[in-house]
């Protein structure tokens, strides 16, 4: 379970730095272990993202100390994501990233996902908005303020972050990521529409919630099926980094 745990939350890194998601060498994911004692899985501080490997990637506890593994988990990283998988348990992965069309809805004022297109449609009840903005997380407090957010909306499984980014959780990392990938895209849809200057067509509520119904039938095989083609396309780097 652990390598293969590994292989796929290094892929995820590796395919979301491909498309573009990452910020640099911030951001997180992160990935909770089976088992009585809390073990997280996430990528360290200084590596990049798009040559991420298995073996990179640290084994924490519910502190933020590292259990194996070489690196430093930053303060943001352990107090956003230990609290994010505490406050839900259907949320073994957490993955948090600034990618620019999603965060550019949380910079606007009223920015939200609007359920213009088919694709929003499978996010449909299930963000939540969390509008103040803390600064940095840089102690518990901004991370339990998260958290708490999340366990006011135990179905939400997206959080956009106020003037920060966004928040995608799910129960595997197949899962979240293929949310992760069409919250983006939804969000670059709707940035695209309303740089026209027209006012976007909402669609009806009757129509939501068919569209999501029926996405929501397949979702689940088809993350698989994406990710099992995500991983054959980006596998991990050779060589010495």
């Amino acid at each position: 379970m652990t390598d293969t745990a590994r292989e796929d939350l290094a892929t995820a890194l590796r395919v979301a730095a491909a498309m573009d998601l990452n910020e640099g060498i911030c951001n997180h994911f992160s990935l909770a272990l089976p088992g009585d004692e809390e073990r997280y899985l996430i990528n360290p501080y200084g590596i990049h993202w798009s040559e991420m490997r298995a073996d990179d990637l640290v084994l924490i506890d519910g502190d933020g100390t590292v259990l194996e593994g070489d690196g430093e988990v930053e303060a943001t990283a352990r107090f956003i994501h230990v609290a994010a998988h505490r406050a839900n348990p259907r949320h073994a992965a957490v993955l948090h990233t600034h990618m620019p069309h999603v965060t550019a809805l949380t910079m606007v004022e009223g920015g939200k996902l609007e359920m213009a297109h088919q694709t929003a449609c499978r996010f449909a009840g299930r963000i939540n908005y969390v509008e103040e903005f803390g600064g940095l997380a840089l102690d518990e407090a901004e991370g339990e303020a998260i958290a708490a957010s999340a366990k006011a909306h135990m179905h939400a499984d997206v959080f956009f972050l106020k003037h920060h980014g966004v928040t995608v959780c799910g129960g595997s990392v197949a899962e979240a990521f293929d949310d992760l990938y069409y919250l983006e895209r939804a969000a670059r849809q709707q940035v695209l529409a309303q740089s026209t200057g027209l006012p976007l067509k909402i669609m009806t509520r009757d129509q939501v919630e068919q569209t999501a119904r029926q996405t929501r039938q397949v979702m689940k095989v088809q993350a698989e099926e994406h990710f099992t083609v995500l991983k054959r396309l980006h596998p991990a780097p050779a060589g010495a980094r």
